[in-house]
């Protein structure tokens, strides 16, 4: 019954956003706090309710604060001009032929993931891209989808998050995985590739090639913006870069909390750009609704898993999904982990999958023969639909940077979602990463 709630409320939650009857951050507030009372009401659980929503939005407190001032560093930044020269590279690669763009598309979010911090993935990606797909009359939602699917490929990387989890869980080698992952990430990102081929030539054929101009395109580079010229600090393109990277190397190297790390940076972007109070404070007011209208929701995402822990659906959940293998079903056991991974890392925080049900997954596993190198890939392998979870915080960060809804996001995101996860089962079975034992 617990796993039966735990179900309806994931269900009626997607069902009111994709059908816009909610905005995320009310439908992550409302429902869980809801379905808390009525279990409460019924006898299904006894909890602190009050308590239980405090303890996850404490969980996300650090994440909602990093992303705070991230969004902050990189807002001001972009006011400052330091990715208009990006743009302009991407302009001029493109030249008016919207399949370049979408290649290109995947090809800068590849090179940016790297960094292993999303939200800084989707605020450069978009930065550069929005206007010429603006420009071109593209679709922001291809944009959005071909940006979320591929920076979910280069998120595995260890300092990305999720396999970090799974090595801590499983106890393998990080070198062990990365020889596994590396041609399963190749694998994706030549699929993602296709993808963007695909996407570009149907924009090509409804839209055509605007063969630019040298003139036109240096038109496309021009601010005509009175208000955006004033703030542009061109003269400071090297020492924000300078700071970017300074960011980027310190989340790598993992030392100091990443939302110290986007504090300061912000601090720092303000004082050297703009030094004055008055104009500090104009680009503090100017950028507070791309940060609070992103934080409020993390801060619900934060309340929405305190309930599900707190009730024990979520314990439901995990274990509604491991009573369905069947012990005939043993020698597909490694496949069985990468399907559930997949519903398992999108309805559940990674935390709760990889500390929660892995450790369970993975005694089964021994049992049926399956070192824990081979069942870590299988748990990996389910991250092709994580980033679309609307657990993730920065996925609002994407959708309000290209201004595109979160069911349409889903809808054809999930989609080549799904062509990932087939691509990744494929490359772990050539590789022996995901062994079927006959």
């Amino acid at each position: 019954m617990v796993a039966g709630m735990g179900y309806a409320l994931i269900i009626v939650f997607m069902f009111v956003i994709m059908r816009k009857k909610m905005s995320p951050f009310i439908g992550l507030v409302f429902l869980p706090i809801l379905w808390a009372i009525v279990g409460q009401v019924f006898g299904l659980w006894n909890i602190d309710i009050g308590q239980a929503a405090m303890d996850g939005l404490l969980t996300t407190a650090s994440t909602g604060i990093m992303l705070f001032f991230a969004i902050y560093m990189f807002t001001i930044m972009i006011d400052a001009g330091l990715f208009d020269p990006l743009s302009n590279a991407m302009i001029r690669f493109a030249k008016g032929d919207p399949l370049k763009v979408a290649i290109a598309t995947v090809a800068l979010t590849a090179a940016v993931s790297l960094n292993g911090d999303g939200t800084a993935t989707m605020i450069i990606v978009c930065t550069a891209m929005v206007p010429i797909y603006k420009k071109l009359n593209m679709s922001l939602l291809n944009l959005a989808v071909l940006t979320m699917t591929s920076h979910s490929i280069v998120n595995l990387l260890p300092w990305g998050g999720p396999t970090a989890r799974a090595i801590a869980v499983m106890g393998v080698e990080t070198n062990d995985v990365m020889a596994g992952l590396v041609p399963m990430m190749i694998a994706g990102l030549g699929y993602m590739f296709v993808i963007a081929w695909i996407f570009g030539l149907q924009e090509r054929k409804t839209l055509g090639v605007v063969n630019l101009s040298e003139q036109e395109m240096q038109s496309m580079m021009v601010i005509e913006d009175p208000e955006a010229l004033k703030l542009r600090r061109p003269k400071n393109v090297w020492i924000n870069l300078l700071i970017v990277v300074a960011v980027i190397y310190a989340l790598v190297q993992g030392s100091v909390p990443s939302a110290i790390i986007f504090m300061v940076g912000t601090v720092l972007t303000l004082l050297i750009n703009y030094p004055n109070p008055k104009d500090q404070k104009e680009r503090i007011d100017g950028n507070a609704s791309e940060a609070n209208a992103v934080v409020m929701t993390v801060f619900g995402a934060g309340i929405f898993m305190g309930i599900l822990n707190a009730t024990g659906m979520s314990d439901a959940i995990a274990n509604s999904l491991i009573a369905i293998i069947p012990e005939s079903l043993s020698s597909f056991y490694g496949l069985i982990v990468a399907i559930i991974s997949a519903p398992g890392t999108y309805f559940l925080h990674n935390d709760a999958f990889y500390y929660g049900m892995m450790p369970i997954l993975s005694e089964a596993g021994s049992a049926y023969g399956f070192t824990p190198l081979q069942l870590t890939f299988a748990s990996l392998i389910g991250q092709a639909f994580h980033l679309f979870s609307p657990l993730v915080p920065f996925s609002y960060v994407l959708l309000g940077l290209t201004g595109v809804e979160w069911g349409e996001w889903q809808k054809k995101g999930l989609v080549v979602s799904a062509g990932i996860f087939i691509v990744y089962v494929i490359t772990a079975a050539i590789f022996n990463l995901l062994p079927i034992s006959l």
